[in-house]
């Protein structure tokens, strides 16, 4: 899809939609930044640059924060659904997988999984590839069965599918 253009070469965003937020019309440059004013879904607008939400950056005007800053989300028995579904890496993560670190004092992987606030450590292994096979597996019977039994949409299930088979 071709995107239409605005004098000055500017992209015209109005009327696409980003996360929660739907582009109204072009606003007042923030800076040297092309800035557009957006309705949420709330009903609140807010006025964000181009960059944020193309890069997916800002999705929503505020209103999915609670007020100590945190992302609003969806708990069951203690357990967020949002986080089990991540797929996102910490970026102090060496091993590139979720659960998986060297222990340097005992120089082996050591595998480790987080559920319902509790730290169960899955063994440690002398190859990198166990270790992640047997978070793999713990994965998917604690976070991955969980996720299915508490959510009715489809969408989330199929996201969890997507994720499994990138795997």
């Amino acid at each position: 899809m071709e995107q239409k253009k605005l004098k000055n070469n500017r992209l015209d965003l109005a009327g696409q939609q980003y996360g929660i937020l739907t582009v109204m019309q072009s606003s007042e440059n923030i800076g040297i930044r092309t800035a557009w004013l957006c309705q949420c879904d709330c009903g609140s607008t807010t006025i964000v640059k181009t960059v944020d939400l193309r890069r997916g950056k800002v999705t929503s005007c505020g209103c999915r924060k609670k007020t100590n800053g945190l992302l609003q989300m969806q708990y069951i028995d203690g357990t967020c659904i949002e986080m089990l579904k991540s797929t996102k890496i910490r970026s102090n993560n060496k091993s590139g997988y979720p659960g998986v670190f060297y222990d340097s004092k005992s120089s082996k992987w050591r595998a480790e999984i987080m559920f319902q606030g509790k730290r169960y450590c899955l063994g440690r292994f002398n190859n990198i590839i166990d270790a992640i096979a047997n978070r793999e597996e713990a994965k998917e019977k604690l976070h991955n069965q969980f996720v299915r039994k508490h959510c009715n949409c489809q969408d989330e299930r199929n996201t969890m599918e997507e994720n499994k088979n990138e795997d």
